[in-house]
């Protein structure tokens, strides 16, 4: 009997009942047969060698594809399992879970011996040895008695558990490959063999199913590539990554801190307000060009207002409160209510929309200890907040002014970036009806702009659909910082209305919006991102002055109120160190101009230029030197 399969590119092709996924991609070419791992019938993922019994919708997985890498990656937890039982023991190693997380995968295992960093490379030497075998990996579906049963046998009570809290309709598949057997619903790579390139990275104690009530486990963690050189690529990637730590090197290079009387709560030193004030005058500087009026708001306001807003339904979990004068005060997560409150504070014509209100607020939010990340992830942080009061009429003009500005912003510190459209979640406030046309109006101008963006179904705030810009830094990792949201919601809370030409009263539209997002975190970003070397016009020292000796200390001091008055960041190094000591200082510190002063510059009124990670640049007169550094910060290159 013939089925009809349709493919990808929406053809249609007959082929015999029964066909597997493996003949399908041979049909439609010998690369594509070989290149084959799994496959999709009507969305669902199935395995390579899977029949086809109906008409349906087909798609060949390959590794090229984020779905075929999750599948390898996959089946690699389970090869670091077989290992794992062929050196410790059938009976030692009790198997927890190994899913697939971003750039590799886990396994939990519950072994009384203690792994160490030494014991990963025994481990991977014992997988290197089973793909080598090229083992058939094979699905096979089994009765809930009989799955009970296997594991049982093996005395795998952790498999037990997840067996008994199947849905009671599920149904139940184990692979196979060798002697080793897992419970998984899969698919799997076809063997083995299929598995080239991997490395275990470390291992860590997590808690069974993430209760703390539960045994502590081991979680070892890995990663896998389908090439060696891709593997390569990546493991050169963490090691730069762990020398960009943004709080190693923000401790070293004295930027903030942080203290167990405060925890998640950054402390800025002077190095890194600096960095925080130039950024803050950089975005203020974009905005006053663009019309933004900037406010600030309490830090406490009376806990009914989140209660009109909405956040206390959706917030107060991660709330600080406390109690004033018998109420009680909430410190504010948000800025949106207290510029609501702002815009009520006058009466409004439709000659004053679009209004545009920014503020650099700082917010508090109530993390658990445990997701605390330097940081990247603190309990308060300053938003770089603005909200956007419009006439319906104006949302996509303004939204693509926006839109503008972000652009211009991220190309100054040199990121690109990917675009998502996040539409109504299941938690929503207002009229669906409401929310299709918000939605509509977002991916208008998206459209009309010619830009390319993922849609995130379910993923907005709870009053507006939005898009959030995700950059990509140095290291090619994303960083989601920017978002423009829309909100018909909150001016209906906080009964907003302007005047209208006909003189009545009608609701603006409020456009939330970030660039930043939390300067902290961007801070911490950048750090990484710049791997500490801050470009001129952010490095908290711009040039450090070296006199070579006690003797030219007075002139150094002279150069640096030169500098001072051309508002250029100044320091002297003025310790009786020997000249190549202070520059490798100077070094370390990531100064991006070192200015060496001996005999020779004194009388003429000169300094032997040195820059970051490069030879002597020359020598040249103060004034050049001056005109050279402002012209560089005033460009931000």
């Amino acid at each position: 009997m013939e089925i009809l399969i349709t493919l990808p590119d929406g053809s249609i092709r007959r082929f015999q009942q029964g066909t597997t996924i493996r003949q399908v991609a041979e049909s439609i070419g010998s690369g594509l047969g070989k290149n084959a791992i799994a496959g999709k019938i009507d969305g669902v993922p199935v395995d390579l060698n899977v029949p086809i019994e109906q008409n349906c919708a087909v798609e060949v997985l390959t590794l090229d594809s984020k779905e075929g890498l999750d599948i390898y990656r996959h089946s690699t937890a389970h090869l670091m399992a077989q290992a794992l039982k062929r050196i410790y023991g059938e009976k030692s190693v009790k198997l927890g879970i190994g899913p697939v997380i971003e750039d590799g995968f886990y396994y939990d295992v519950d072994l009384e011996e203690p792994l160490s960093a030494g014991d990963l490379a025994a481990i991977e030497k014992e997988m290197e040895r089973i793909a080598k075998e090229d083992l058939p990996i094979v699905r096979r579906v089994v009765s809930r008695e009989e799955a009970a049963r296997l594991f049982a046998d093996r005395e795998e009570p952790l498999k037990l558990e997840l067996i008994r809290d199947l849905p009671e309709a599920a149904e139940i598949s184990i692979y196979e490959q060798g002697e080793f057997f897992d419970l998984c619903r899969g698919p799997h790579l076809p063997s083995t063999g299929r598995i080239k390139a991997f490395k275990l990275l470390s291992v860590a104690g997590a808690y069974w199913r993430g209760d703390a009530k539960n045994k502590m486990l081991q979680r070892i963690y890995g990663t896998a590539f389908p090439k060696k050189a891709q593997l390569e690529e990546h493991l050169h990637l963490i090691e730069e990554a762990k020398k960009r730590d943004h709080r190693k090197l923000g401790k070293e290079l004295e930027l903030f801190m942080f203290s167990e009387e405060a925890p998640g709560m950054p402390f800025y030193l002077p190095h890194g307000m600096t960095i925080r004030t130039e950024l803050e005058n950089f975005a203020r500087e974009l905005q006053r060009r663009r019309d933004y009026e900037e406010v600030r708001t309490p830090l406490m306001m009376n806990s009914r207002i989140w209660e009109q807003s909405g956040h206390w339904d959706h917030y107060k979990d991660n709330m600080y409160f406390t109690h004033v004068d018998d109420s009680t005060f909430a410190l504010k997560p948000m800025n949106c209510p207290g510029h609501m409150l702002v815009f009520k504070n006058s009466l409004r014509s439709y000659r004053d929309l679009p209004l545009r209100i920014s503020e650099f607020g700082q917010v508090h939010r109530h993390e658990f200890s445990g997701a605390l990340n330097g940081m990247m992830r603190v309990r308060t942080f300053c938003q770089d907040d603005a909200h956007l009061f419009v006439l319906p009429e104006q949302i996509e003009e303004e939204i693509g002014k926006i839109i503008d500005l972000i652009d211009e912003m991220y190309r100054i510190f040199g990121f690109t970036y990917n675009i998502e459209l996040s539409t109504r979640p299941e938690d929503s406030m207002g009229d669906p009806e409401v929310w299709d046309q918000a939605e509509s109006a977002l991916q208008r101008v998206l459209e009309k702009r010619g830009f390319e963006y993922s849609l995130n179904q379910g993923d907005g705030a709870f009053y507006g659909p939005k898009i959030d810009f995700h950059i990509l830094d140095a290291l090619k990792r994303s960083w989601q910082c920017g978002t423009i949201q829309l909100d018909y919601q909150m001016p209906e809370k906080f009964d907003l209305a302007y005047i209208g030409e006909d003189n009545q009263k009608h609701r603006p539209v409020v456009i939330h919006r970030a660039v930043y997002g939390s300067i902290d975190r961007f801070i911490g970003m950048l750090t990484e991102h710049y791997a500490g070397a801050f470009p001129l016009w952010l490095a908290p020292i711009q040039a450090k002055l070296l006199p070579v000796s006690e003797n030219y200390v007075d002139y150094a001091y002279e150069v640096k109120k030169q500098l001072d008055e051309a508002g250029i960041r100044v320091s002297v190094d003025a310790r009786n160190e020997k000249l190549g000591y202070k520059i490798r200082e100077a070094q370390l510190a990531k100064v991006p101009y070192t200015l060496v002063l001996g005999e020779k510059e004194r009388t003429s009124g000169t300094a032997a230029v040195r820059k970051r990670n490069e030879e002597d640049a020359g020598t040249f007169s103060i004034q050049d030197i001056i005109t050279t550094l402002t012209e560089e910060i005033r460009s931000k290159k």
